[in-house]
């Protein structure tokens, strides 16, 4: 069980592990809107070098106990803020991907702060709505994970 989760920035060191993390078969799945191939490393890397060199965009590492658990961010999307992270799986249920938002809301101030989980991701909406999180619409998209369009909820925090 973690007892303690931080943030930190992201660091070239950290890439090979958050590759892993979002190769994992059943969290792709959850997450749904994935990248096309979670398998293919140098798609990853160029995903990575965009974001990293994107000003708008803050990048931490979850630490549970100091490991490297997970990743959260901030970004810019047709002027919203939004927030999205990736918690690995085996610390799925112990309250990580919770205190993460917890903490990288302390670094976001800005408001209205938005977000977006598969519909049927209800760990991911539940996170989000207990971290004050209102839903406020839904949407259609294509979801690469599951090669079909799906229903995402859009949540916002004011």
């Amino acid at each position: 069980m973690i007892s303690q989760v931080t943030l930190r920035g992201l660091e070239d060191a950290d890439l090979d592990v958050l590759f892993e993390f979002m190769r994992d078969p059943e969290a792709v799945r959850m997450a749904a809107f994935t990248a096309e191939d979670p398998d293919d490393r140098e798609a990853f890397d160029a995903h990575m070098r965009r974001i990293r060199a994107n000003p708008e965009t803050l990048n931490q590492v979850v630490l549970g106990d100091g490991v490297v658990v997970g990743s959260i961010a901030s970004f810019v999307m047709e002027g919203d803020t939004e927030i999205t992270y990736w918690i690995d799986r085996k610390v799925w249920g112990q309250g990580v991907a919770g205190r993460a938002v917890a903490l990288l809301l302390e670094l976001v101030t800005t408001r209205p702060l938005h977000a977006r989980a598969a519909s049927d991701n209800a760990g991911s909406l539940c996170v989000l709505t207990r971290a004050g999180f209102k839903p406020v619409g839904t949407d259609v998209g294509y979801a690469n994970a599951r090669k079909a369009e799906i229903e995402e909820t859009i949540l916002v925090l004011n």
